[in-house]
């Protein structure tokens, strides 16, 4: 049916801010050839901005359609602060995809890619996690697109990072039983920047968790249970968003 707006669907564009603006190719395709819509049709779009567009088809091409922008709403879903996951690839990269999948699910606002002491994977492209990324930003109808990382050695990485301030929160969750560790869940503070360290399945070395805490940040555990490192990063991200959305 024409001339109706696709409440439930979302797709990318280049520059919704401008008042016309090109669906990306693979949303051009979906639009036009899968959904059928055409000229007049409306529809919401993104540029992964933060900001959600109702939109009109102007140019109904499979391969890149271009349409109007009718409205554009700055606050659609205002978030001026954001969770940084830094974590370790997992042996099996399907574990990682469904990982990044997920947390965009959730609400994350960046993932870094970690090389660690004991990692087991020491590269993994990025191309395909941001991909999912996309996909899962639209599906949940997010509208901030998540950056993704390429891989950087944790240390080199920890050297780019300033001590911690009032305004953002800096935690590590290693599973050394014997060192001081708090629960994540009791040290979380709503609408905080915060990075949250996770490591291989090997877990962080001792090297590693002391250059961390001389770094600013806290020793934190995640639960009783021992979890897989796409767990417990998922575990991570869940209790950053519980916690955000109780203050709403």
């Amino acid at each position: 049916t024409h001339s109706h707006i696709q409440i439930m669907r979302l797709f990318l564009s280049n520059d919704p801010s401008a008042p016309y603006a090109t669906l990306l190719p693979d949303d051009s395709h979906h639009c036009i050839r899968v959904l059928r819509m055409g000229l007049g049709d409306e529809l919401w779009v993104t540029s992964g901005d933060g900001a959600m567009c109702r939109a009109r088809i102007a140019v109904p091409d499979e391969r890149c359609c271009e349409v109007e922008i009718v409205e554009r709403l700055d606050n659609y879903q205002p978030r001026p602060f954001c969770l940084h996951l830094a974590v370790a690839p997992t042996k099996n990269p399907a574990r990682m995809e469904w990982l990044v999948e997920k947390a965009v699910e959730l609400g994350v606002g960046e993932i870094t890619l970690l090389q660690c002491d004991h990692s087991e994977r020491t590269f993994l492209k990025t191309d395909r996690l941001e991909k999912l990324a996309v996909s899962a930003m639209k599906q949940s109808l997010h509208t901030m697109l998540p950056r993704i990382n390429p891989p950087v050695n944790l240390k080199d990485w920890l050297n780019t990072q300033h001590v911690s301030s009032s305004s953002q929160l800096k935690f590590i969750a290693h599973c050394e039983s014997d060192k001081p560790r708090t629960p994540l869940v009791s040290v979380l503070i709503p609408k905080s920047d915060t990075t949250i360290l996770i490591g291989p399945e090997g877990d962080f070395s001792e090297e590693e968790i002391a250059l961390a805490l001389q770094h600013g940040f806290h020793p934190v555990s995640l639960g009783s249970s021992r979890l897989r490192t796409e767990t417990a990063a998922l575990y991570a991200v869940a209790a950053f968003n519980i916690v955000n959305e109780a203050e709403r």
